[in-house]
């Protein structure tokens, strides 16, 4: 059987034809595009749409098809997807030296490109899109849903781990009146946060996690356990146990994964995120054992499908202003990312997850909030 016979025939189990006329069948302008596809999986899937040499007019919904069916099953792994998982279940990747890597790759790529489709907050995480189909109003949701999880009140002491661009703090020093500690390594993000949260009671430092000394009121984590790695899950959650006070309350949001064990994404990991790895249930259990105790644990990852829809629909909108700096090459780069992951979260594929820990059990215990 041919490349092409092959990859028609798996494309058809998820109900795509390849030059087909529905919005989810994908154009293919290369005969290369077969072959590269079977020996080289999701990276050469990946790049062969930004070499254009295959097409889709709704990849979000191409991606959902493709990823509901389970094809990947169906396929042996490739030689890098074998090498990615014994290099991730070998080495610890996101040690002191490395965790810069993804700052320089992705964080420090330009704030004109994020400002092109965040919200005001500049909030590059899911947003809580309950009762409403506004991506402002549904990160203001997700802000505030954060500062009511940790039962914020006007004087407490926040330690905000990897801050991004202090959308976070600056919501709770304003909306709560709380003092804000913000902690990122990605210089750009530091630099637009200290801006951002001027003449609050917020301080934003360019440092490790794992270098952060004080007591807190209350620890928010959004977005920081994707890039931390599983080797150092226990680090991470024995560093926020010692900096939280006795009757502090610490929130962890993430992406997660359905798989127990596994290697990231071949393209995502080489083109958008370094070295980053998503969790899955047990590690984090694993991680919190005998260090925390859980309190909540929310799952709403089918909002992030529509926050990933929010941010290409701006990010296309906005991109005549970006494409002389940025390239037609990025631009599908950019485009296969967002859509791609829109169409991973849509098949429940990956999930995303709000979690609330305490120090020492909350007496009385702890009131759900969503």
């Amino acid at each position: 059987m041919s490349s092409r016979e092959i990859v028609e025939k798996l494309l058809r189990e998820a109900g795509v034809e390849i030059n087909g006329t529905k919005p989810w069948d994908i154009q293919v302008h290369d005969d290369r595009f077969y072959k590269s596809v079977i020996t080289g999986g999701s990276l050469a899937l990946g790049e062969s749409y930004m070499d254009r040499w295959w097409d889709v007019e709704n990849l979000d919904q191409f991606f959902y098809k493709v990823l509901r069916a389970d094809l990947q099953k169906n396929l042996r792994p490739s030689l890098g997807l074998i090498l990615n998982f014994l290099k991730y279940k070998l080495f610890n990747l996101q040690k002191k030296t490395r965790a810069v890597e993804v700052a320089d790759k992705h964080y420090n790529l330009g704030n004109d490109l994020y400002s092109s489709f965040l919200d005001p907050y500049y909030q590059y995480t899911c947003g809580y899109f309950k009762n409403t189909d506004d991506l402002n109003s549904a990160q203001e949701q997700k802000l505030d849903l954060i500062c009511r999880k940790l039962q914020l009140k006007p004087g407490d002491k926040v330690l905000d781990l990897g801050c991004g661009w202090g959308g976070l703090a600056k919501y709770m020093a304003e909306h709560y009146g709380c003092s804000v500690v913000g902690v990122n390594i990605a210089e750009e993000q530091v630099k637009f946060a200290r801006e951002f949260t001027k003449g609050l009671p917020v301080e934003i430092r360019q440092m490790d996690y794992r270098d952060i000394e004080g007591k807190f009121d209350k620890i928010s984590a959004i977005g920081l356990l994707e890039h931390v790695g599983v080797k150092n899950y226990r680090k991470l959650f024995k560093i926020i146990r010692n900096s939280l006070k006795d009757d502090g309350l610490a929130l962890v949001h993430s992406i997660g994964s359905n798989l127990l064990a596994g290697s990231p994404d071949e393209w995502i990991t080489k083109y958008i995120f370094p070295n980053g790895q998503l969790p899955s249930i047990r590690q984090v259990g694993y991680g919190i054992n005998d260090t925390l105790v859980l309190e909540d644990w929310h799952s709403f990852g089918n909002y992030y499908d529509l926050t990933l829809m929010a941010w290409f629909k701006n990010f296309d909108k906005n991109w005549d202003k970006l494409k002389d700096k940025y390239g037609e090459r990025f631009y599908r780069m950019w485009k296969y990312y967002l859509l791609s992951c829109a169409g991973g979260f849509r098949a429940r594929e990956i999930q995303l997850w709000q979690i609330v820990l305490s120090k020492n059990g909350i007496v009385g215990g702890y009131s759900s909030v969503r």
